[in-house]
């Protein structure tokens, strides 16, 4: 059994995921390559209270992407959704009227929630949740504990949620910093750190590096598991020609003082031979003339087409991402 640990956001993340297990599957089906597992470490960085539910958008994300139950037009949420209850909030001033939830995703929220207010813990919760769909992937929460992520803006300087500047501002303000908010008392979870620990391979997707990957990166325990772990850890770059493959990573990246393209994002991460994260560097072909200077700061490189433009694509880059581990 190869063991497959993928650290991961939402929506890329959770394409790039459903990739990897297609192509697992096509293994599977011609007998080739043995069976394997896929566990998920998902960031939890986005989370929040709202309307007295516990939110976890990447979690869900990635449950609905795998469930096969999610909306590929709007791109996040549940297919067939209703709004009827977000309009009845709305009109009782209740929650955040631009941050509008279904009524199936909302009982997925109600669900979460019931499920820790009776003392689970996320992961417990989590289990519980995905027990419903057949995803093919274990889906496991960075952390336990309520660490969220709140992005400083402004001239007084105020903070908004994560959300508020990124679906809200359509991260037009910009960053100052990015603050994770109960993180000096939080923990990887137990889990996570169990599939690192066993993994024979660690994939980083090419989620946000800033605010999904470096919030789960952030996390106390994580950077030690990543760099104890025997497996070969092997990213894919979020970047393609100077431009985010989804949303609006350059403004994340702007607000550390990273560069938008897949070279800095692989300098940014580090080679793990020289206390940084990663081993390999999946870029796309446009983004071809940055092996050499990568090679030479010890971080392993390929240049294969990476746009996620339909299933067969992705699976063909995860491919090339568990090929770049051998």
């Amino acid at each position: 059994m190869t063991a497959i640990t993928v650290l991961a956001g939402g929506v890329g993340g959770a394409r790039f995921v459903r990739g990897l297990r297609q192509h697992l599957e096509q293994l599977d089906a011609i007998g080739a390559g043995g069976p394997s597992s896929i566990t998920v470490v998902a960031n939890t960085g986005d989370d929040l209270w709202l309307a007295g539910l516990r939110v976890c958008p990447d979690l869900d994300s990635l449950m609905y992407t795998l469930a096969g139950a999610n909306d590929e037009v709007r791109g996040w949420g549940r297919v067939g959704e209703s709004e009827r209850v977000s309009a009845e909030l709305t009109a009782y001033g209740v929650g955040w009227p631009w941050f509008t939830l279904g009524d199936l995703d909302l009982a997925t929220h109600i669900a979460r929630t019931s499920m820790l207010r009776d003392g689970l813990t996320l992961s417990e919760a989590t289990e519980r949740l995905t027990a419903r769909w057949d995803l093919g992937v274990t889906l496991v929460p960075a952390t336990d504990d309520e660490v969220e992520t709140h992005v400083e803006v402004g001239d007084p300087v105020r903070e908004l949620h994560f959300e508020e500047w990124w679906v809200r501002h359509r991260a037009a303000l910009p960053a100052r910093r990015f603050v994770q908010r109960g993180i000096e008392t939080a923990a990887a979870s137990p889990r996570a750190l169990e599939a690192i620990a066993a993994a024979d391979v660690v994939l980083v997707a090419p989620s946000n590096p800033v605010v999904s990957i470096g919030t789960i990166l952030e996390l106390p325990g994580m950077r030690a598991a990543l760099s104890a772990t025997g497996a070969p850890v092997i990213g894919v770059s979020p970047i393609i020609a100077g431009a985010a493959v989804r949303g609006m990573a350059d403004a994340c990246l702007a607000a550390i003082g990273v560069e938008t393209s897949a070279a800095a994002v692989a300098s940014h991460y580090g080679a793990r031979s020289t206390g940084g994260l990663i081993d390999g560097w999946l870029v796309d072909d446009a983004d071809a003339a940055s092996l050499p200077a990568l090679e030479a700061a010890g971080i392993r490189t390929a240049a294969v087409p990476l746009w996620m433009t339909d299933a067969a694509a992705t699976a063909k880059i995860a491919r090339d991402a568990l090929a770049l581990a051998t």
